[in-house]
Formats: structure tokens, sequence, C-alpha cells
């Protein structure tokens, strides 16, 4: 793979402050691996070798991935050690706020670029299918070096000023994380009077089981990232104090309980929001809906066959179903996910299976398209 140039015509060598980090470790192999650069970094909590002041003078780009409470501070110290050696090179960062360290960044001499993926760090190599928000707040030399960096991720880049971006994540992240961390404590302080975590989940309706999905994401994840969220974004303690209100209001009309407070409670939380949505908007949310419900219905189906298939090309998919086909093994699903290691899986689910699970693995692997990474049949 060669390199991507940086404007003096040659591979620039980047810089991580937080390499050690989950973000740091992601973007060097991608970095590596992707783009044919050098990687050099520096992270107190792992790798010390590179003084901070080296580290500025070896990178032409200097990529900071620090926790949002740390970001500004750390910045301002670079800028102090670089002492404006940092003139000519590119400065970016991947905090989940972008005003505060944009701000730090731009007290340098350097260009300057905002970055924040709007996903954890991926399995995948790249950042194809989510979004990633780009401040561009000072970008002069390195504008086409940046260009193939965002190529190469393959995200869905939106430009977005600072504040803006801050303003947004208050809703996007803030409030969303608020509601399920708010409801996986009311979980936990009712649902073994209500007949306990497993009784619910027989009793589930798919929106329960959605949202009892993001809120497991969130329990199983890094808790100092949720709490740098909430405590980190200036604009995040108004968003909470609607919340609360508005709760509290709910609350009130509940047990008010009278025909005026019902109308009142309608009239509040569904129809006048509804007016934020278009016709269409509100349809196609509906049917998105329903979409998952399917999708969950799959997943939940009793005979599937989990394969994977080491051999990225055209026609893989259809050497693999015309085994099923030849064995008269009918399907009821497919569909494709990637583990927890990377790896994408095709899951097909199956109606009819007129010959024992363990022969059509074995079809399966005989052939020498995939391998069978797990099955399930009930009847066997």
């Amino acid at each position: 793979m060669m390199p991507r140039n940086g404007p003096d015509g040659r591979p620039p060598v980047v810089g991580i402050v937080g390499n050690a980090g989950a973000y740091g470790r992601w973007l060097s192999r991608f970095l590596q691996d992707q783009m044919g650069l050098q990687v050099i970094g520096r992270d107190p909590a792992g790798d010390t070798r590179l003084l901070p002041r080296e580290l500025i003078l070896q990178a032409d780009v200097l990529v900071f991935s620090t926790p949002i409470r740390h970001a500004a501070a750390v910045i301002d110290q670079y800028v102090d050690l670089a002492a404006g050696d940092e003139d000519g090179r590119l400065w970016l960062d991947l905090t989940s706020i972008k005003q505060a360290p944009v701000e730090a960044m731009l007290r340098s001499r350097a260009d300057v670029v905002g970055l924040h993926p709007m996903t954890a760090p991926p399995k995948t190599v790249s950042l194809k299918g989510r979004v990633l928000a780009v401040c561009p707040s000072r970008i002069g030399r390195w504008h086409d070096w940046l260009e193939q960096l965002l190529q190469t991720l393959q995200a869905h880049c939106v430009e977005v000023e600072p504040a803006a971006h801050d303003r947004a994540m208050a809703l996007v992240q803030g409030l969303s994380h608020a509601s399920h961390m708010t409801q996986a404590r009311v979980l936990a302080a009712l649902a073994e009077d209500a007949g306990g975590m497993a009784l619910l989940h027989a009793l589930r309706t798919v929106g329960y089981e959605l949202d009892l999905t993001v809120t497991g994401r969130i329990l199983s994840g890094n808790p100092s990232i949720y709490e740098e969220i909430q405590f980190g974004n200036p604009h995040v303690l108004p968003v909470l104090r609607n919340l609360a209100e508005a709760t509290a209001q709910l609350r009130d009309h509940v047990l008010d309980g009278s025909d005026i407070a019902r109308r009142n409670m309608r009239s509040a939380f569904l129809e006048q929001p509804a007016t934020m949505f278009s016709a269409q908007a509100l349809a196609s949310h509906s049917h998105g809906f329903e979409r998952l419900g399917y999708l969950l219905a799959d997943l939940d189906e009793g005979r599937y066959l989990s394969v994977f298939l080491p051999e990225d090309r055209p026609g893989s998919l259809r050497s693999l179903l015309e085994i099923f086909d030849q064995l008269g093994v009918n399907l009821a699903s497919i569909h494709s996910s990637r583990t927890p290691e990377g790896e994408l899986h095709f899951r097909i689910g199956i109606d009819a299976l007129p010959v024992p699970m363990p022969t059509l693995c074995e079809a399966v692997e005989s052939a020498g398209i995939g391998r069978v990474v797990e099955f399930r049949d009930p009847q066997h």
C-alpha cells in the first residue's frame, strides 16, 4: 500500500497523544494498515518512551485522543511546549465534545480540525457506515491530506461548528444515555418485585427489547465514557433539567388521573412533539420500528446456522446457498452481522430441515466455502 503523502510530498508521521487508549489503538492500526503511515505516540497509561516535546517535533500530524475532562488541559500543555514549532503541521482531536478542545488547539499555530467518530472503536478496518463529525476550524496546506484521510475512513462525514456540535451532542448522547441509565436504575429497583428480569423478557415488547438492548450496551461499556459525556458537556445539564421536569409533569398527569389530565398528557407528550416531524418522517420511523421487530423475531428463530465466509468475493454467498438448495433446506431468514472480534457471519434461519443439522454443517465445510461457527436445532 502506498502511503498517503502530505503537503510537502512525503508521507507524514502521525503522532497520537493517548495511543494506548481504545481509540488510540484503533487509529494506530488504521493509519498503519490502511494508509501505510508511520505512527508514533505517547500515553501516560502505557507508552512514555517519547517525551511530549519529542512527539511534537517528530509528528507532522498530531492527534489528541484523551478523555473529555483532560482534553483542553493536555492540548494547552502541548501548545506551550510546542512554542511555535507546530507551525505548518496539522493538529486533530477525537474528543466527544468539540468546542473546548478545538479552542485549545486554535491557540497553537498548527492547522486545526476537530473530529468526533459517532461510535465506539469499531471491530472493522474503517468507519464505513458510521457518522464522523468534522470541525475544520483552521485548515490550509493540509486540506488535501485531510480529504484523503476522510475518504479512507469511509465514514459519513458531517461538517459542523464546534459549538453546534456540543449542543447537538447534549441531545444525541447526553439525553439518550441519561434516559437509559435512568431506566436501568428503575429496573434495578423494581424488576424483582415484578417477577424478575426473566419474566420481563418473556413478556417483552419490541420497544422494551430495543430499549433494553441500548441499556445493556451502556451498562456493559466503559463507565468513564458515559460519565464524561454527562459531566464534560456544559449543554447536558439544561437537557437533564428538561428531562426531569418533563418526567415530573408526566407523573403529575398520571397522579391526577382525570379526563383533563389525560387530554393534557396526550397533547403535551404525544400530539405536540409529533409536530416536529413531517408525516413522511413519522411513517418512516414507524416502518423502521417494524423492520427492527421483524429482525428481532428472525434472530429469535430456534433453528439456525451461522457461517463465516473467509473469502470476501462475489458469489461466495450464492455458493453457500446452493448447498442448502441441493439438500432441500428451506430458509426462513438470512442476516449478516459481525462478532465481537469483527468477523462477518451469516446467520441463516431454517424453516424446513429434511436432513440432520450435522449433515448440513458437514456439507458446508466439506465444500470449502465457509466455516460453521454456531448452529442450533431445538428438535435434536
